[in-house]
């Protein structure tokens, strides 16, 4: 559904993005990922046709944002970060002007309208103007104004910031149900968020890509990166320094106090090698019990961080 191809883009002497290459199947959710400055946003703004690149091209179910920038603009639906919103208009007013300027039928306005309205929540809030809703709200507006046109691709930045927890689990199921129909890249901060909601993810740094590939590949690939949580009944100083006197172990830190000389830890590897019976005969040396060992996988914030303070790791998904 989208083809992106050796994208550049040139800011004068600075390179935004340089050279990337990524596709995104029909249907599926692809978590589009950076820091601040890594250039995720100039990406995104290029495969909507808001920025020329430099370079390379943007192909979107087969049409190129250069030399049909109205048939791929037809078929995406953009929620920026901030939502491009009239506050003095009501909702159906605001959602009723921007189903003219993408130039939706007018006979199917209406019913169009309304099943975006309940899909998204607003059904409710339809007469009330803008300037009058919460943000979590607005930003249910922004959702909606990317629906109108039943665009095939949908591009969404931080679809859930300012949203309580309740309301972002419904964005979430709504972000999910759409993807029946549609091909989504979602651009957000809250990692945990990607890995409920997402198939695939590609990271970029410093423009470039530095990871791309499934949640649960990535964290495999980062096997390396091992930790444990464990809980120990002793003395919590002696625990903490005879297990950061372990070979391999880059950290140790003691999280919580489960009840009387009983606390958590969680340590950290730096290799694949398991050491639960090096600390199994560590910790029995100095009389403190173990009384529950548990291996965790390496969480997206793990893998991001890794990625983006390193060169990265890249793995193309099999066709």
């Amino acid at each position: 559904m989208i083809e992106i191809k050796n994208l550049v883009k040139h800011y004068g002497q600075v390179v935004a993005v340089d050279d990337i290459s990524f596709k995104v199947k029909e249907g599926e959710i692809l978590g589009f990922l950076g820091p601040n400055g890594s250039g995720k946003s100039t990406t995104m703004n290029i495969i909507t046709g808001y920025l020329p690149s430099t370079s390379g091209t943007v192909e979107v179910a087969g049409y190129d944002i250069t030399t049909h920038p109205e048939e791929v603009k037809k078929r995406i639906g953009y929620l920026p970060e901030q939502p491009p919103l009239y506050k003095d208009m009501t909702v159906t007013e605001y959602l009723s002007f921007v189903s003219d300027l993408k130039k939706a039928p007018k006979s199917k306005k209406k019913s169009e309208l309304s099943d975006i309205m309940e899909l998204v929540g607003l059904t409710d809030h339809r007469k009330r103007l803008i300037d009058n809703l919460s943000k979590g709200y607005r930003q249910r507006v922004g959702l909606a104004q990317a629906l109108v046109g039943n665009p095939k691709v949908l591009i969404l930045d931080e679809p859930t910031v300012g949203l309580d927890p309740k309301q972002i689990v419904e964005i979430r199921r709504v972000i999910k149900g759409l993807a029946t129909d549609r091909t989504i890249i979602l651009s957000t901060h809250i990692l945990p968020e990607v890995s409920m909601i997402c198939e695939r993810v590609v990271i970029i740094n410093k423009g470039k890509i530095v990871a791309e590939d499934t949640p649960d590949r990535l964290s495999a690939s980062l096997s390396k990166i091992a930790k444990l949580n464990l809980t120990v009944k002793g003395d919590k100083d002696k625990v903490l320094k005879t297990l950061g006197n372990i070979p391999n172990v880059r950290y140790v830190t003691m999280t919580t106090k489960a009840e009387d000389s009983v606390f958590k830890y969680v340590l950290e590897t730096g290799s694949d090698k398991d050491i639960r019976e090096e600390i199994f005969y560590k910790m029995a040396e100095i009389k403190a019990p173990i009384l529950e060992i548990r291996p965790t996988a390496a969480t997206l914030e793990d893998i991001f961080i890794s990625v983006v303070s390193s060169d990265g790791i890249k793995h193309t998904e099999e066709e």
